[in-house]
């Protein structure tokens, strides 16, 4: 039996993307380890920190604060790990605020981009190790009918 060339073609496309899909390994928190450690910034008389554990049993703590006048005015917890199907997830608990969930959507190098559509303000958190090894973290979204970003550029404290 002979089977036109359009549906050989099509199976052998369907055949290669599936085994491509396969052969792509999810980001895991392992991903992240380079995140580890003491990240520092100074803006408008603010001191914004954040503490990274490293990997460890499939999760990654960290910890944020910012201090201005010798005052913590915000602080946040946060959990980077895989659910069951193996997606990395950003957990984020703001001080003051609801916790969320911000799911892994895109992986560029060294830059991760976490994504919650339903979510006020940020719909995404971004984290990514710069050349220099600095670190640029990012929060954007909508909010009030405009589009924000807010980065915050880190150095690992010394």
């Amino acid at each position: 039996m002979r089977y036109p060339a359009a549906i050989i073609s099509g199976l052998l496309l369907l055949a290669v993307t599936a085994r491509g899909a396969e052969s792509a390994a999810p980001a895991t928190v392992a991903d992240l380890a380079w995140l580890a450690g003491h990240w520092r910034m100074e803006r408008n008389g603010r001191v914004v920190e954040e503490h990274w554990l490293p990997p460890g049993g499939g999760t990654m703590l960290g910890v944020s604060r910012t201090v201005k006048d010798g005052r913590t005015l915000e602080y946040e917890f946060m959990v980077l790990r895989a659910d069951a199907a193996g997606v990395l997830h950003f957990h984020a608990s703001p001080s003051g605020q609801a916790g969320a969930v911000f799911r892994l959507v895109r992986v560029e190098g060294q830059r991760f981009v976490f994504e919650n559509p339903a979510h006020d303000f940020p719909q995404r958190v971004i984290y990514g190790l710069q050349p220099d090894g600095s670190l640029l973290a990012a929060i954007e979204g909508e909010r009030d009918g405009k589009v924000r970003r807010i980065e915050f550029p880190y150095q690992r404290a010394k």
